[in-house]
């Protein structure tokens, strides 16, 4: 098993969170860690006490790559940022973590590469950026200089489920629906002739059959039913029997025969 040397230097942090007491200072660490592949390493920066929200370290630290677990994705780097008090203990500020092989996949011809990282607050909300430095040096056991080179996690190969043939269901041929089969048909008919039109049972009745319905067959509207019929005024007559009218027709007919006018 051969082994690598990740050599990080750990600058400074901007506009993290603001953790500080009321009328105290922020005393900010960073506490590095390297885990996977059944070993943890684990290393701090010294304790920057007047840069508040931008503290800055500029502190070296080395580590140990299993060069056959970091093109795996077995190894990751994790940053915590603290701040130390005096009473209640230390503060978390935020973490950030990242994979070896995102480390060696940018690592490029030069020896020594300069990152910036988003830090996430416990709350898991993005809060100020670290900076830091790395290279990777020689195999550790072989004494070999080390030349980074692109790496990728292993591909596992994958194969579809098999599936259960079915049988498959006769051609359609667009004229009935698949579940159904057509129904049988007449030679030399498409569909099935209409059936005939209902014929009642023995010949048809003569014309004038039954008997017609009497006068009056039915019941005479009930009284009150619809409007009254109009109603015309009858004249007045007097109390000699004769009306108005008559008896100027007779005092003109009497007056001519005085005078003998027999024109009327």
């Amino acid at each position: 098993m051969e082994y690598s040397t990740l050599e990080l230097n750990v600058i400074s942090a901007e506009d993290i969170k603001d953790v500080k007491y009321l009328f105290s200072r922020m005393d900010v660490y960073v506490v590095v860690s390297l885990s996977g592949s059944g070993n943890k390493q684990k290393t701090k920066t010294n304790v920057d006490r007047d840069g508040g929200t931008s503290p800055s370290w500029n502190f070296p630290m080395k580590f140990i790559i299993n060069d056959s677990a970091a093109p795996k994705n077995l190894l990751t780097l994790e940053f915590k940022l603290r701040c130390g008090r005096s009473l209640g203990g230390n503060k978390d500020i935020g973490e950030v973590y990242v994979p070896i092989i995102e480390l060696l996949n940018s690592a490029g011809d030069t020896n020594i590469q300069f990152v910036s990282y988003q830090v996430t607050r416990p709350s898991g909300k993005p809060k100020g950026v670290l900076n830091f430095s790395y290279k990777f040096s020689g195999n550790v056991a072989a004494g070999e200089p080390l030349k980074p080179k692109a790496m990728t996690p292993e591909l596992v190969a994958a194969y579809p489920a098999a599936s259960v043939a079915e049988p498959s269901a006769p051609p359609y041929d667009g004229l009935y629906p698949e579940s159904a089969p057509p129904p049988p048909h007449p030679e030399g008919y498409l569909y099935a002739p209409p059936a005939p039109p209902y014929q009642p049972y023995g010949p048809p009745p003569p014309p004038g059959y039954g008997y017609p319905p009497p006068p009056g067959y039915g019941y005479p509207p009930p009284p009150g039913y619809g409007y009254p019929p109009v109603q015309k005024p009858v004249p007045k007559k007097n109390k000699f029997g004769m009306g108005l009218g008559a008896r100027r027709v007779a005092r003109r007919n009497a007056w001519r025969l005085l005078i003998g006018d027999f024109s009327v």
